[in-house]
């Protein structure tokens, strides 16, 4: 997925965070980095490591104050497609499976599941599992809370995971069976994520229009929601009757902290003990504070330029192609990216194709190794296309450092080889509607775009480019293209899908239907008063802050 400002987009739509970089100044500095950068450290121009956890806790916790960069506008699961909304859900609402911390999907609600046919799946839940409204979960809670996803009225974020189901039925007091039009191999791992959610149908039907907004939620996670301060911020409790291990913090506050100076200011004095989505221009600092450890772990993201508009110069590879080869990855790696991130010129990370053999691995990156930037060929490009002097519109935001600065390399690389490139400033609180409102994208060619994915699967990003995705803005159509991934959601043996998904990934990638950049770990700041955070990008779905405690 990516965020507001990567879907998470950018969904999916990694944290914006950052302030606007002076553009002159910007410039003047992509420029330099693009004439000395030299050769990359350790291969990609990075001083970092990831790390696959942080130490465990070593005892329980009164309370913990964690910074996020934005109020969540509900915290309805049926349209939790962002990071506030499911850094605070994850905690508090589980899903029939749930992803871990190394990636992996395990049993979460549902005790198993099982697959007796191409089309069908069977979840056997857990006996005695409460609901924070004090209700027993039953079949019917799952089989209302999966309906909810697929009810056109609710204006599901998650619908598109269930365009192949046919129906979800009560087969037993503690099973539900879901009937797929035809074989779907991501819709299982997406009952790790948000659209698996399950709450108790009382209790939403209780709360009405206020679901999500306030009051409970009905669900049955480690914490409950406590009190909502709008526009401050939001507190959890420990849930005492939860039917897994207890939260080893009785209370979680979330303060809400749009400025990345102040978000950052907040975790060096104590004010918030720690926070997800570091502000890229704080790395350094938060480093060498002393006041605490800054960790990085898997993302599963990826930072690009999203293509808006393909009716115009950038219709033509050749435009899209000079565009990538002018592009200085590394330079924005370095100032965008606080050095913390990987140039590429793929479209999925690496980690994403963990289960496919090294020879599909190979076949999917093959020849998508970024280089320096070539001005001359990329000029050549141009010109041959007859669109040197041709105008086109990126649009660029103070939401977050990765997001201006990408926006100015852009246009930085565009001039060089002869385009007209414009920069179109949106406030951070309009930049989400990018991703929803095609309205929000008229005038606008292209926007830094940040990817992450919801499940292990490369097919979770490949399938945006199909004829009509969500996430298809430029509104791209290759039928060839569509077979292949229908193709690959049909098969269910991961080896086999994966080869298939290499073929897609190629594909897509040389049509340049996105420019890839980097790829972009996940960040996370612990003072010295707490430990136990997970340092991937399993906090989404995972009840991550139920594992935080006293770090002496």
């Amino acid at each position: 997925m990516t965020t507001a400002s990567s879907y998470r987009v950018g969904s999916r739509r990694r944290g914006r965070h950052r302030r606007l970089v002076a553009q002159a100044a910007a410039l003047a500095t992509l420029a330099a980095l693009a004439a000395c950068a030299g050769p990359p450290r350790n291969g990609s121009g990075i001083a970092y490591s990831l790390s696959a956890g942080t130490p465990r806790a070593k005892g329980d916790i009164d309370s913990f104050t964690w910074a996020l960069y934005a109020e969540p506008p509900t915290l309805d699961y049926t349209v939790a497609f962002d990071y506030p909304q499911n850094m605070v859900l994850s905690n508090v609402c589980e899903s029939l499976m749930r992803w871990t911390p190394g990636l992996t999907v395990e049993p979460g609600l549902a005790r198993r599941a099982t697959h007796p046919d191409p089309t069908t799946w069977v979840y056997d839940l857990r006996r005695g599992v409460r609901f924070h409204d004090g209700r027993t979960m039953t079949a019917d809670d799952v089989v209302y809370s999966l309906r909810r996803q697929r009810d056109p009225d609710n204006a599901a974020a998650w619908a598109q995971v269930f365009q192949n189901v046919t129906s979800v039925r009560r087969t037993g007091a503690l099973q539900v069976t879901v009937k797929l039009k035809k074989p779907d191999s991501q819709f299982p791992q997406y009952m790790a994520s948000a659209a698996g959610v399950v709450a108790s149908k009382a209790g939403v039907e209780a709360a009405g229009r206020d679901y999500g907004t306030s009051g409970g939620l009905a669900c049955t996670g480690p914490f409950t929601l406590g009190t909502w301060h709008k526009g401050q911020s939001v507190e959890l409790d420990r849930f005492d009757r939860y039917w897994g291990r207890p939260a080893k913090s009785g209370k979680v506050v979330f303060r809400f902290l749009p400025d990345a100076s102040a978000r950052t200011n907040a975790l060096l004095s104590g004010e918030a003990d720690g926070g997800y989505l570091i502000p890229t221009e704080s790395y350094a600092r938060l480093r060498g504070s002393g006041v605490g450890k800054l960790y990085f772990g898997e993302g599963l993201s990826t930072v690009n330029v999203a293509l808006t508009n393909m009716r115009g110069a950038l219709g033509d590879l050749r435009v899209r192609r000079a565009l990538s080869l002018a592009l200085d990855r590394s330079g924005f790696v370095e100032v965008g990216l606080g050095g913390a991130g990987t140039p590429t010129g793929a479209l999925t990370t690496r980690a994403a194709w963990a289960g496919a053999p090294e020879r599909t691995r190979k076949r999917a990156f093959a020849g998508l190794r970024p280089g320096a930037p070539d001005i001359a060929r990329a000029k050549a490009l141009v010109k041959a296309a007859g669109a040197t002097g041709k105008t086109l519109t990126v649009a660029t935001s103070s939401v977050g450092q990765d997001v201006s600065l990408l926006a100015t390399a852009v246009q930085s690389a565009g001039t060089r080889i002869g385009l007209d490139i414009r920069l179109k400033s949106i406030a951070p609180n309009a930049f989400t509607a990018l991703f929803t409102d095609p309205g929000a994208r008229k005038g606008i060619d292209m926007f830094p775009l940040t990817y992450y994915d919801s499940i292990t699967d490369p097919l979770d990003l490949l399938t945006n480019f199909k004829t009509g995705a969500y996430l298809n803005f430029a509104r791209h159509s290759d039928k060839e293209y569509d077979a292949l991934v229908d193709r690959a959601s049909a098969v269910d043996d991961p080896e086999r899908r994966l080869g298939i998904e290499a073929r897609i990934h190629q594909r897509a990638a040389r049509r340049l239907l996105w420019i890839p950049v980097a790829e972009w770990p996940t960040a996370v700041f612990l003072n010295k008063r707490i430990t136990g955070a997970p340092t991937t990008i399993s906090y989404l779905y995972h009840p991550w802050a139920a594992v935080v405690g006293a770090a002496k």
